[in-house]
């Protein structure tokens, strides 16, 4: 039995650590506003120019000129700043923010990361996925682990135009976390409900299997 989208992020939102800035991709990582632990105190950054980003609003209680990077109702927290995309892109290509978290199309299993344009089809744009995968060293990808025609998301080799190269450092989908290793993908934690066979049939990339998976936890 796989998970939901929301315990993607509550499992993405226990890599947070304190003091850390953070962006969120459009997508499920946006979930992970909601979930952030009491303990810990974050900054959340959004490339369109927040820095202070809260979870999401209650309904009724949005604010339709505050969004987020994807055109979503947001909240901020007391102490945000509001800047324009030329600051907020030079606080990621200067290497400021700790942790990227960003949805996916594909990931290879070398940390190739295709998320921005699907041949054929209508796409917004690359957004700033190019700078944040190019700029930051520690990504984490959000993302179901296979499409809608139910083929695997987590490859040898990306099909789908590139993002950025050998950037992905974990992957969280409804089925496991793994992460990206010289010699492929090495499965971390299973989650609840899902077998290891099911993780190995649904990863068309190398996975490395160790002798103890542990359940994911949220």
């Amino acid at each position: 039995m796989a998970i939901e989208k929301k315990d993607i992020a509550k499992r993405i939102a226990k890599e947070l650590k304190n003091g850390f800035y953070v962006n969120l991709g459009i997508g499920i990582p946006t979930l992970v506003a909601n979930y952030v632990p009491k303990e810990i105190e974050v900054e959340f950054q959004s490339e369109n120019g927040i820095l202070g980003m809260g979870p999401f609003p209650i309904e009724g209680k949005e604010d339709a000129d505050l969004i987020n990077a994807g055109k979503q109702t947001i909240t901020s927290l007391a102490g945000a700043s509001f800047f324009d995309s030329a600051m907020s892109f030079a606080m990621i290509r200067g290497k400021h923010v700790n942790l990227t978290i960003l949805g996916a199309m594909e990931v290879s299993e070398n940390g190739d990361i295709s998320n921005w344009k699907i041949p054929g089809k209508l796409v917004k744009g690359m957004g700033g996925a190019m700078d944040l995968v190019a700029s930051a060293e520690n990504i984490i990808v959000a993302m179901m682990h296979v499409n809608k025609k139910g083929y695997s998301k987590l490859l040898p080799k990306c099909n789908l135009p590139l993002t950025g190269l050998k950037c992905v450092k974990r992957i969280v989908t409804e089925l496991a976390v793994i992460d990206i290793t010289p010699q492929g993908f090495f499965l971390v934690e299973h989650a609840p409900g899902v077998s290891i066979n099911e993780i190995k049939d649904a990863t068309a990339g190398k996975l490395i299997i160790p002798n103890n998976v542990p359940e994911m936890q949220f």
